[in-house]
């Protein structure tokens, strides 16, 4: 019985993932299949509740991340902690709801020379990706993170997650002011125009980026950034689809071939 497994979601049709997994299914030389499902919330049980047994994993993009605690028979600490699920795995019970985001940010925080016991952070945002980047400070030893958004009872939720992960959390105007982005590490996770404002300020900063959008690339954030210590959400991507790949095959991730796949440029 061929193995398969898909990434669903709405819109579906812009997707990458389809690319990263079936590359790494040739280079471990699986004969597995990898489609992209276009899915909407009020679909998700139904579609799940289709599946047989030759569906492995199910990788999950918006707006489904958080419906699919009603899908999971099981959870991880991490994805209940950041109430966000992108990965159903199969199990002899069910499913099992985990979140391979926080993998992906914390190992593209690496490729910027982020390592243990970061001093001071900056996230901007603080929706699901936002909830995810806390965790992965956290990974990361981080002491302190402040956050900013649009909305304050955002912030405020962001900033009570924060104090469960054990990090001193504390808000940030979202009117960009100067040394607001003076921190050890900023992590965006608006989308790439919402953060035009910051880029008015970005020549100030004193750390590394690590901007969640990827398309259009460079992002008016990135593309004002003082200095070339930035990864991309590409880099977010291919990590984390990197650990669905290792969490559905059982196998290492090729990582190389997965990066290989990927166009040159998204824009």
């Amino acid at each position: 019985m061929t193995q398969q497994a898909a990434v669903l979601g709405s819109p579906i049709s812009h997707s990458l993932s389809p690319t990263l997994h079936r590359a790494a299914y040739v280079a471990l030389g699986l004969d597995w299949v990898y489609t992209a499902i276009e899915v909407q919330e009020d679909e998700l049980a139904a579609f799940v509740a289709t599946l047989d047994s030759s569906w492995v994993g199910l990788s999950l993009t918006m707006p489904l991340k958080e419906v699919a605690f009603n899908v999971a028979t099981e959870v991880d600490q991490v994805a209940k902690k950041v109430r966000s699920i992108n990965t159903l795995l199969r199990t002899d019970n069910g499913w099992l709801g985990t979140n391979t985001d926080v993998f992906g940010i914390v190992q593209a925080l690496s490729g910027v020379q982020i390592g243990d016991g970061l001093a001071s952070a900056v996230i901007l945002g603080a929706g699901a990706t936002a909830r995810s980047a806390v965790a992965a400070l956290s990974q990361l030893n981080a002491k302190s993170v402040k956050v900013a958004a649009r909305r304050p009872e955002q912030v405020q939720d962001l900033i009570a997650l924060a104090d469960e992960f054990g990090l001193n959390a504390q808000s940030l105007s979202w009117e960009p002011e100067a040394g607001a982005l003076d921190a050890e590490v900023v992590i965006s996770t608006l989308p790439g125009e919402a953060g035009s404002g910051w880029a008015q300020i970005a020549h100030q900063a004193t750390g590394a980026l690590l901007d969640a959008a990827y398309h259009p690339w460079p992002t008016p954030l990135a593309a004002h950034w003082s200095n070339t210590r930035i990864a991309s959400g590409r880099d977010m991507l291919i990590w984390q689809a990197a650990e669905q790949v290792r969490l559905m095959t059982g196998l290492p991730a090729p990582v190389q071939a997965m990066r290989a796949s990927l166009p040159v440029s998204s824009d």
